[in-house]
């Protein structure tokens, strides 16, 4: 008893200095310590009042009471299992029959895991990631029960210290895939399995190294069109609110993906990066830059590529990203889904989804989505911690909102040099001085072939919606107009020219 008490005290004391510590070290910082220690609750006034979907989808609380609510999968039956790590537990909620918008009934599948969170359905085998183990046990679709006994098929894998969750997915060629996060904010690891993707036979046995330098890839999933592995990445905290950009990254065998040398676009970490050994600097010039930047700390987790032929034309085979939203910015970001849409030439366009989560006061959380579902009717199922909720979005005519792009679309090239008003660039040159725009835009993040991408104008209005790690300035029409001449003058050599009225 005493042992007991003993290690409760330093529990506690460490809580309480690790809670004095934030404070201290990270003035101003908006930490959420409601979501960081608690809950939300949710029912469907607050559902119908704060969430919006975008055109032609309507959103529907399907279950309320799914404490810690995390990772799902729809059986053939249409019910939906949602793995609950806090609790060591499975939850099956049962399909709605009777159309009214609710699960049928709820109750717990499997408990006694150690905080599970992946899973999958394959054939008549249910996969559970636990946070040291993934197990299977035989599931009867039809009687929606366990038909065998659980067992574990992959083990020892390393849950200490931070990111300890493991997602799994069945991929195309037949491996099963399995995130495992970094120990750490920032660090060199000692175990080679942490900050990668692994994958394993389905019968289970040593998982084989696919992907490094991925500090915590919690979501993962394949192009229905092109077959290429997607991972969403957080990226590392306290450099500031705007940067490192969170990351998605088109994941290949054997790939390095920066982590912890590298941020973003092969940009050198301050601790780790800077200042390396040649080896190192070797690393960062070959790692793999991402394939999309998010918003700094909007914590990306859960992608999902729709199939279902039931979608809108403009949303079949395009990605749902659930962004579970900040902790540590001075002003709460992410907190909503977003779809993201490749174009013929590669280029992902992004837009919101799902909005809602986070109220107008920007203090407010009504919720925090993870992950994704569809069913075979294309219903979409999307999974949420905070609330402790699962919603289904439905495709049809009754959608609540509108689709809001987030992302700046593809611009063509002007066709030829662009008329400069010197005094505006000089203007703009002395912005460009004043935020000290080279701290990042010089050898870490250089501008180049912006006259190629943009027209005057159009490099002006992208000042409104930057894309990370850039945050965004409250500058004024003219300010963005004097910036635009002048960093477009400095590709097109223009020293002289005639003031524009």
């Amino acid at each position: 008893m005493n042992n007991l008490l003993k290690y409760a005290l330093i529990f506690i004391v460490l809580v309480i200095v690790g809670v004095i510590s934030i404070v201290i070290l990270t003035p101003g910082v908006n930490v959420p310590w409601q979501q960081l220690t608690g809950t939300a609750d949710t029912d469907d006034e607050t559902v119908e009042r704060q969430l919006t979907a975008a055109d032609g989808f309507s959103v529907t609380l399907f279950a309320d009471d799914v404490p810690n609510a995390r990772w799902l999968a729809v059986t053939r039956n249409g019910d939906v299992l949602v793995s609950q790590p806090k609790r060591g537990q499975i939850s099956l909620l049962q399909a709605d029959a009777d159309q009214d918008g609710r699960a049928d009934g709820q109750r717990v599948l499997i408990d006694g895991l150690r905080r599970p969170h992946g899973l999958f359905l394959h054939e008549d085998w249910l996969y559970i990631a636990e946070s040291d183990a993934v197990g299977r046990v035989p599931f009867d679709h039809s009687d929606r029960r366990l038909a065998g006994r659980y067992q574990r098929i992959v083990e020892d894998l390393d849950d200490s210290g931070n990111h300890w969750t493991k997602t799994i997915a069945l991929g195309p060629d037949g491996w099963v895939y399995l995130s495992s996060g970094s120990s750490c904010n920032v660090c060199e690891e000692e175990n080679p399995q942490r900050a990668t993707i692994m994958r394993f036979r389905l019968e289970g046995g040593e998982p084989q190294i696919f992907a490094t330098g991925l500090r915590n890839s919690v979501g993962f999933d394949w192009s229905p069109v092109s077959g290429e592995l997607y991972a969403t990445d957080n990226g590392r905290d306290w450099l500031g609110d705007n940067f490192p950009p969170d990351e998605l990254n088109r994941v290949q065998e054997g790939g390095f993906y920066g982590w912890p040398y590298a941020n973003g676009d092969r940009v050198p970490d301050p601790d780790f990066g800077v200042g390396a050994t040649a080896e190192i600097q070797q690393k960062i010039a070959s790692s793999i830059p991402p394939a999309h930047g998010f918003r700094a700390h909007n914590a990306p987790l859960g992608i999902h590529f729709l199939e279902s032929p039931t979608q809108p034309a403009g949303y079949r085979d395009s990605a749902l990203v659930a962004l579970h939203g900040s902790w540590n910015r001075n002003e709460k970001d992410g907190y909503k889904v977003v779809s993201l849409h490749w174009d013929a030439s590669g280029t992902i366009r992004e837009r919101d989804f799902l909005w809602g989560f986070l109220g107008d006061d920007r203090e407010t959380v009504y919720g925090r989505p993870v992950a994704f579902a569809e069913d075979g009717k294309g219903n979409i199922y999307i999974s949420d911690d905070y609330a402790g909720a699962v919603y289904r979005v439905s495709a049809g005519e009754n959608g609540n909102g509108g689709t809001i792009p987030t992302n700046r679309p593809p611009i063509q090239a002007p066709p030829k040099p662009q008329p400069i008003d010197t005094g505006a660039a000089q203007r703009g040159e002395e912005i460009y001085q004043r935020f000290n725009c080279a701290r990042c835009h010089g050898q870490q993040a250089p501008l180049r072939n912006l006259a190629g991408k943009y027209s005057l104008q159009q490099l002006a209005d992208y000042f409104d919606s930057p894309t990370p790690p850039m945050p965004k300035y409250d500058f004024s029409a003219t300010q963005k107009r004097a910036l635009a001449h002048y960093l477009i003058s400095r590709e097109q050599g223009i020293e002289d020219a005639a003031p524009l009225n």
